[in-house]
């Protein structure tokens, strides 16, 4: 008995984050590729193999990295904080694009989770917004990350497989195999803060503002 009020808590943090990162929390995630789908038009990502290596890419050097310092950030910070925070990610989006996609499922995360959950969340860019609602519930910082990281990743898959001929046991046996690289992502930045923000998918940066003048397109981003 004297290990259950922990398990319970643990429990409920998983099924909390569970909820606010599953493709069911209405953010509307399917809607955004990353640059994916002008990637693909380009031939660059043609195959398991290639969309494994710039997934990688993303998490390591990419979006998935500074997102998630951006997490951490707005999880440790003050509330009179957050606006600098928000401010700050919203300036290292690399596109316009880029900045809809983050100002757009952060702005549906506000919404939904603040009338669910009863928070004061409001106008803030996607990671940190789920910073900032994980303090307030007080769950668990690297957890969060981890989760939160392997929602992009699982995301990203689901697109790549509208867009190529991916099927759905290889795309699960990819986000499978990328698991374990969201826990690393994760936990190498437990011990960064904003201050070693970077990023060097350059490639896929440009895709991004490519996929603004894209001609034919099934995704907003």
């Amino acid at each position: 008995m004297a290990t259950a009020a922990p398990i319970v808590m643990h429990t409920d943090a998983v099924l909390t984050l569970s909820q606010w990162l599953s493709p069911a929390y209405p953010v509307g995630a399917f809607a955004y590729s990353h640059g994916l789908e002008a990637l693909v038009e380009a031939g660059s990502v043609t195959s398991p193999e290639t969309l494994t290596d710039w997934l990688k890419d993303i998490l390591e050097r990419g979006t998935g990295h500074s997102d998630t310092l951006f997490l951490g950030a707005a999880y440790k910070a003050k509330s009179a904080e957050i606006s600098q925070i928000d401010a700050a990610c919203r300036a290292f989006a690399p596109s316009k694009e880029r900045l809809m996609e983050t100002d757009l499922q952060g702005a549906a995360f506000c919404k939904t989770t603040s009338e669910v959950w009863d928070l004061e969340l409001e106008g803030l860019a996607y990671p940190v917004a789920v910073g900032r609602a994980a303090r307030l519930l007080d769950l668990p910082l690297e957890l969060t990350k981890q989760m939160y990281l392997q929602a992009i990743m699982s995301n990203l898959v689901s697109v790549a497989m509208r867009l190529l001929p991916i099927g759905q046991t290889a795309g699960q046996t990819l986000i499978q195999a990328l698991t374990p690289l969201c826990r690393d992502v994760a936990a190498k930045t437990a011990i960064q803060d904003i201050s070693k923000l970077s990023s060097t998918t350059f490639l896929s940066d440009i895709a991004a503002m490519k996929h603004e003048t894209q001609y034919s397109r099934i995704f907003r981003t």
